[in-house]
């Protein structure tokens, strides 16, 4: 009798896993994805170190006015990364703006 039991308790609680795994599944599946004109157009926006104004700069997530003016000081830049590489701004700050910014050669 107690074993009978156990057997419906553990049928139930894989049922009930099997259950929430398709609901998981359910609602990742029904989420709107980015269109390749979306995303197309978001690397369009991006923003140039190399010609950016100090106000585009400081509209940037964790850049203020001290650290747009170190960026437009340290022009020009051959990668994005060499804000982090010349200790223009910290990495921290860099990882916040990484996928915002670019730097375009003349």
């Amino acid at each position: 009798m107690k074993k009978n039991r156990i057997v419906r308790i553990l049928v139930a609680l894989i049922a009930l896993s099997l259950l929430s795994s398709f609901a998981v599944a359910q609602a990742s599946a029904n989420k709107p994805s980015a269109t390749p004109s979306a995303a197309s157009s978001a690397k369009t926006k991006l923003l140039d170190i190399n010609s950016a104004t100090s106000e585009q700069l400081d509209a940037l997530p964790g850049i203020g006015k001290a650290y747009s003016q170190k960026i437009i000081d340290g022009r020009p830049y051959a990668k994005k990364t060499d804000l982090v590489r010349k200790k223009i701004i910290p990495q921290a700050t860099y990882d916040k703006i990484k996928d915002l910014i670019i730097a375009k050669q003349k």
